[in-house]
């Protein structure tokens, strides 16, 4: 090697040129990684390939991989052909991603060559014969069935056929001719794909031509080598091939950046419905498996989809070609992309793969996908997929796709062109002018010598040899040109249709960007503490359609990535993707002045597509640069040898070294020179490079593993080493999302602790318990040998039920009963609930809406997280290590004792917040609650003579009225899910002697997820007691179940709906409460916080307010701080009276009103005021007319309600005031005769005004306006 090759290696086109094959010397060799099939005829089964030849020995940019390179040239090994079977040659490419994310792509034309070793003919006659041998018993039997069968489906006339099935398992040395696969590769650094297959492909043409080359090969294979520079960005360069010139093309850098494969046949074999689905699974980083027979499909299809990902970039393992030796790699328990090639016959039902619950497969030959369950649609998917069809449409490709449509497209278009040239009318040429423009084209001299016959009059005869094979030649050439930039004008717009999408929905992206740290190496060192990018307030300015995939979407690593680059590019150079996309939304803002927010879900077209498309017509029109000739080279004499059929040895002095007086090289190296002491230099300058990429390799792995398997070594050392990255990465991982749940779940705690934003939403934490559904998946999955169904999980779970349920048969005792123990304020228990692993499994079993073990197991996850007892029931799960041995292999994860404690451990740090995964989830399936009722025995019978009955409301609805059973304090009942519950309502009949009834409470459960909420009465039910109210509206609180389970010792985190709960509000006018009396400070402070709290609810995400209910009838609520209100100063109590209520004096006020002639004296402006008397005087009027049995502090807290409502309270308050009744119902001091007080109460209450609120109809039923 020259110091001239390695210096200029960067700014070669090529770095090796590769040949693969049988080595002659060692024979064959079985190749027993490809998963040997010995059954198989010794024709048809795979042996090892070697690496023959390769040029040069190494580049210092990048080293040459020998195993990696015969791995991906020959994935399947070496096959062997006969004289009978289809020998044409095939291209496929492939690429080899470094740790460092970097890659380097193959590029390989493999073809059959006949084997002259007389020792490898003879070793396959042996196999053959030993083959043949072993099977002859077996095959005599059932030979004769199978023949008729594979004969029948045959054509009929089809004798080769017939003739192939005869032989394609024999081989015999005298009758056959035997050959074998080679390979022949470039290696490149840019994917300039269309460019390689030419070269390689004319370089073949050479080897099975009849005339040798013009030079030897050495020539072409050295100029493409050393000579021929890549082409400088935003340049087009032409080099020469063996027979024509090939020209390629490299966008600038304000472009989007290479991409040679054809998008164009992507939607042909896929079709624009099944490729948007299959790039949104790639967007939200699923497992993605491709499936085809032809490697270059795969290739084809995953640089394609991966290409339209700009701005971002795919972060985790990405193999478009998986060898057979690693089909273990499968097994990765994270994100993949890979390329999996099928075998002939073999249909999806018949492979089996380790993980498929959040798998997304490719069937690419059969134009078929199978995706994973529940996953969001990209957003505006209908337009965007009406965008692309129409951009297809105009180069004639149905948007449906097409199978195998791109060799007919290309006849028909050739038979279109063929008749096109013989109408001699179709250019308004004569006969004569059409020989002279045959003869002339292209040929300035001739051109010169027409002229001059023109103004001579000589007619110019037809020469049909030189101008016939001219005109063929030369409009082969310019259909293979057209239709070469046909396909790079598609795949440019193509990707211009998605580079927009990104475009805007993320055109604000910058400005949720956390720019927390001052310097690179303080940012690096705390990059997984750091809060980089405002998701909350992202989303909550995304359009409402885009939410289920963007919350999705920017949990992934690839957005991370993106992310992160946006803020290391402060202190170094922008990533070059992100350059241009910054640029792109520059640009939007400036054509967009005018409006204020680009987030809108109103789509937009691309308007840049014809711009993009010139750009690239330009520089395929226009050659920028040409590069040297293949010339001759210093060759021995004799060699570089033409023998027809093979290719020859090549000469390796001549091919090991670049020219040493190129003037390119020279150029380019002093450049590189150049470039190096920049780079030393600016190192000294920042931090310690090493300690730079070991923290850069940190923060960009959170969340991902590998990128590639090593192809270099496959020992059971390297498999258990990386198997043991997966292990480590699956506890990161795991570690990470349960803390990010805690830290967004934690609120206010967290957020002085440092942690970021304190509210999470709903979607933000549905989207957070989706992932760690998928990471349990992918757990489980890991190191499985034994499987049942897609879902790992689930199967595991129903083999553990299945075990012990038999050894619960025999066992006298239950496995795992843990009672919760309800034990109310008056020793009225509520039964205990049964909490085991096996009931939990059942409930979801119990539910028809689920319908896949899939959607099981994440049902169970959901549960098993809303009862707290995730980590318990694995831990269970995971005790039966008879089980885990049986199902996985040594190397899984649940078999790591170390780092499953660790897993389970942080599954149990979940327990510390509330979640609602399930009950917010499954909305519609049916639940069986519980209901209890508490009397206050002190005071009151326990049983009433009535006939009691019960309603219950929740966020989703409401049961209706349910009689109780007479005589019982208890009953069950089925019900479509309610969510979280708001209100219960309790009443009775008042018949029977014991008829009047103090009930302390009605306590309510979920029998499926065991939340129990308390519904705090302590009020009488009953005429002529209290306030004579037969029935009761109760407002309900979530019972938080603590260490010592009493009831009166309970410590709460409230749930977001609601403020931090205080001591039970006890009515003011029940027996509880007539000495305890607020006083004006503290009801001011309750008005108060009720109007804050009712305010905070309004700003919170539609989706996330929960229930109103809670804040204006709860313990604190708003009709609680204005009863209060209007309770201070009331002449309430009276001697060897009744008892006077609030409503009486609203009832007296009405009534004052209706009947007085003087309101006109009393206030100006008459008109204004008896209309809003006439409203007040309705409302009252109608609720004291429902058909409801409310008493008088019901009837008061229906007409707060309906006047927050109808925005009428601030009316309705001066109207009180002004009202004469005031001073002989209320004492002097009291807040409604303070006019400071009540103005102040205006004010506060108009906030509420602001806002529409909508109430439950538990609290306006019966009332007719």
């Amino acid at each position: 090697m020259s110091a001239t090759g390695l210096g200029t290696a960067p700014c070669r086109f090529a770095h090796y040129f590769v040949v693969c094959g049988i080595d002659t010397e060692t024979g064959l060799e079985p190749d027993e990684l490809a998963g040997e099939n010995f059954e198989q005829s010794p024709l048809r089964r795979t042996f090892k390939s070697k690496v023959l030849a390769h040029f040069p020995e190494t580049i210092e940019w990048n080293p040459f991989d020998q195993d990696a390179v015969n791995m991906l040239c020959m994935p399947k090994g070496l096959s062997f052909r006969t004289q009978v079977d289809n020998r044409e040659s095939q291209f496929h490419s492939y690429l080899i991603t470094r740790e460092d994310g970097s890659r380097t792509y193959g590029f390989v034309l493999t073809f059959y060559e006949e084997v002259t070793s007389k020792q490898i003919c003879t070793a396959m006659q042996t196999l053959y014969q030993m083959h043949h041998a072993e099977h002859s018993g077996s095959v005599c039997a059932s030979s004769s069935c199978s023949m008729d069968s594979l004969a029948s489906s045959l054509d009929e006339g089809d004798a080769t056929s017939l003739n192939k099935l005869h032989c394609c398992s024999s081989y015999n040395m005298s009758r056959d001719t035997l050959y074998v696969s080679k390979a022949l590769c470039l290696i490149t650094p840019l994917p300039f794909m269309q460019a390689c297959r030419k070269f390689l492909t004319q370089l073949h043409r050479a080897v099975s031509s009849q005339q040798p080359p013009p030079l030897p090969l050495e020539s072409y294979i050295h100029n493409i080598l050393y000579e021929v520079p890549l082409p400088p960005p935003g340049r087009s360069l032409k080099f020469h091939g063996v027979y024509e010139p090939i020209v390629c093309q490299r966008p600038s850098p304000s472009e989007l950046p290479l991409a040679d494969y054809s998008l164009k046949q992507v939607f042909e074999l896929l079709g624009v419905e099944n490729l948007v689905q299959v790039f949104t699974c790639v967007l939200l980083e699923m497992q993605i498996l491709l499936y085809s027979q032809d490697y270059q499909r795969l290739m084809t299809v995953a640089e394609g989809i991966t290409t339209l990902l700009f701005p971002f970039q795919w972060q985790h393992v990405y193999v478009p070609i998986l060898p057979a030796s690693l089909l273990h790699f499968l097994d990765a328990p994270v994100p993949y992309l890979m390329g999996l090639q099928s075998k002939e016959g073999t249909d999806r039902s018949k492979l089996e793969l380790p993980q498929e619950a959040n798998l997304c497969f490719v069937d690419i030959d059969n134009h078929f996908i199978e995706l994973p369950e529940d996953f969001p649609q990209f957003p505006n998917k209908l337009e965007f997929i009406q965008e692309i069809s129409a951009v297809l449409l105009q180069f004639g490709i149905p948007p449906e796709g097409s199978l195998h449509s791109s060799e007919s497209t290309t006849q028909l278009k050739s038979l279109a062109l063929h008749d096109l040239v013989s109408d001699k009318k179709n250019g308004n040429l004569p006969g004569d002018a059409l020989a002279v423009f045959e003869l002339l084209q292209g040929n300035a001299t001739l051109e010169r010598l027409q002229a001059l016959a023109k103004r001579t009059g000589v007619t110019v005869g037809r020469v049909p040899t030189l101008g016939g094979n001219m005109v063929k030649e030369k409009d082969g050439r310019l259909q293979c040109e057209e239709e070469e930039l046909r396909d790079a004008t598609l795949n440019v717009q193509v990707r211009e249709v998605f580079a927009n999408r990104f475009s805007q929905m993320f055109a604000d992206y910058e400005a949720f960007v956390i720019q927390s740290a001052t310097d690179l190496e303080s940012w690096l060192t705390n990059r997984e503490q750091m809060h980089n990018f405002d998701k909350a307030s992202f989303l909550s300015d995304q359009p409402e359609p885009y939410l289920p995939f963007l919350s999705h979407f920017i949990e992934t690593q690839m957005f991370a990535t993106f992310i992160d680059n946006k803020i290391m590019s402060q202190w170094e150079d922008k990533e070059p993707l992100l350059k241009v996309f910054d640029s792109r939304i520059e640009k939007m803002r400036l054509y967009n002045v005018r409006i204020p927010n680009l987030c809108s879900s109103n789509y937009q077209k691309s308007t840049i597509l014809k711009e993009s498309a010139q750009s690239i017509e330009q520089r395929l029109m226009k050659i920028d640069h040409t590069a040297v000739h293949p010339h001759l080279l210093d060759m021995k004499i004799g060699q570089g040898k033409y023998e027809q059929g093979f290719f020859p040895k090549l000469q390796a002095d001549v091919l090991a070294a670049g020219p040493t007086n190129n003037k390119w090289a020279s150029r380019t190296g002093t450049a590189q020179r150049r470039k190096d002491r920049l780079r030393q230099h600016s190192e000294h300058l920042g931090l310690d490079n090493d300690l730079r990429e070991k923290y850069m390799q940190e923060a960009r792995s959170l969340g991902k593993n590998l990128r590639q398997p090593k192809l270099s070594d496959l020992s059971p050392a390297v498999i258990a080493q990386t198997n043991w990255k997966f292990v480590e990465g699956l506890l990161k991982e795991c570690r990470m999302k349960t803390k990010r749940m805690l830290v967004e779940k934690m609120g206010r705690e967290a957020v002085e602790l440092g942690h970021g934003e304190a509210n999470i939403t709903g979607l933000e934490e549905n989207t957070l318990i989706a992932s760690l559904c998928d990471l349990m998946e992918r757990i489980w999955s890991h190191g499985l040998q034994v499987k049942q169904g897609k879902s790992a999980l689930w199967s595991h779970l129903l083999q553990y039920q299945e075990r012990e349920e038999k050894l619960e048969q025999t066992a006298v005792s239950p496995v795992l009963l843990g009672p919760e123990r309800r034990k109310s304020e008056t020793g009225l228990t509520m039964p205990f609930l049964r909490v085991s692993l096996f009931q939990d499994m059942r409930h979801i079993q119990n539910v028809s809406e689920i319908k896949t073990d899939v959607g099981r197991a994440r049902g169970w996850i959901r549960l098993s997280l809303e009862k707290k007892l995730l980590s318990q029931h694995l831990k269970q799960l995971l005790s039966n290590q008879a089980l885990t041995k049986k199902l996985y292999k040594r190397y899984a994860f649940l078999r790591c004792e170390e780092e499953k404690e660790q897993f389970l451990y942080h599954l149990l740090t979940l327990n510390t917040v509330d979640y609602f995964c399930f009950t917010s989830v499954f909305t519609t399936i049916m639940i069986p609650y519980r209901a209890v009722i508490i009397p206050i025995k002190k005071l009151s019978n326990a049983i009433t003579t009535s006939n009691p009955w019960v309603s219950v409301s929740g966020e989703l609805g409401d049961s209706g009225v349910m009689q109780i059973p007479k005589n019982l304090l208890e009953m069950t009942f089925d019900c479509q899910n309610l969510g979280k519950l708001t209100t219960a309502q309790i009443g009775h009949d008042n018949s029977g002697l014991l008829a009047k009834w103090l009930v302390d409470c009605v306590m309510v459960r979920n029998e499926i997820t065991g939340h129990t909420y308390k519904f705090p009465c302590g009020r009488w039910l009953g005429k002529g007691v209290d306030d004579g109210s037969l029935e009761r509206i109760l407002i309900g609180e979530l019972i938080i179940p603590c260490a010592d389970e009493d009831l009166s010792k309970q410590c709460r985190t409230p749930p977001l709906q609601r403020s931090p709960a205080q001591t039970r509000r006890i009515s003011i006018t029940s027996p509880a409460g007539r000495n305890s009396k607020p006083n004006a400070v503290q009801i001011q402070e309750a008005i108060g916080e009720a109007v804050n709290n009712i305010v905070k609810h309004f700003h919170k995400p539609e989706k996330e307010r929960g229930s109103l209910t809670i804040l204006l009838c709860g313990e604190n609520g708003l009709v609680s701080a204005l009863e209060q209100f209007f309770h201070h100063g009331f002449k309430s109590s009276r001697i060897f009276q009744k008892n006077v209520f609030v409503w009486d004096f609203i009832e007296k006020a009405v009534a004052y009103f209706e009947m007085t002639d003087q309101i006109g004296d009393t206030v100006e402006g008459m008109e204004s005021f008896r209309s809003m008397c006439k409203i007040f005087c309705h409302y009252v009027n109608a609720i004291n007319v429902t058909p409801r049995n409310i008493g008088k502090d019901g009837k008061l807290q229906f007409l707060v309600c309906l006047g927050a409502r109808d925005h009428l309270l601030l009316q309705w308050i001066p109207l009180l005031v002004e009202c004469p009744l005031i001073t002989t119902m209320y004492e002097e001091y009291a807040l409604l005769r303070d006019h400071l007080m009540v103005n102040s109460l205006i004010r506060v209450l108009q906030t509420v005004h602001e806002f529409n609120i909508t109430l439950e109809s538990s609290l306006v039923k019966g009332i007719t306006l």
